[in-house]
């Protein structure tokens, strides 16, 4: 069953953004998409709030996910996520077929 999680992070002073910016430059980005069972890793900046951006985060099931929050990565994302004092809100969807 597929997965997707939006992600809002939200901060001040364009952290959000630069957060985003940096997560690309430093090639997390690419390896998330690497990983096996990724279907979709975008960010967007809606165009609402100036100081939130979202991102699009779709697996193929819960053990890919699972296995993406058990890697090394996270700790670098948690550790880009304080340095921009970012909040998170989370929405999680699931596709039956």
């Amino acid at each position: 069953m597929a997965l997707t999680v939006n992600i809002y992070y939200t901060g001040i002073g364009g952290n959000a953004k630069k957060f985003a910016e940096e997560m690309r430059s430093s090639g997390l980005v690419e390896k998330i998409r690497a990983e096996e069972g990724n279907l979709r890793y975008e960010y967007f900046l809606p165009m609402e709030d100036s100081e939130t951006v979202l991102l699009i985060d779709a697996w193929e099931n819960e053990k890919a996910l699972d296995f993406h929050h058990k890697s090394p990565m996270m700790s670098e994302i948690a550790a880009l996520r304080e340095k921009y004092h970012l909040k998170m809100r989370v929405q999680k969807f699931t596709e039956a077929k």
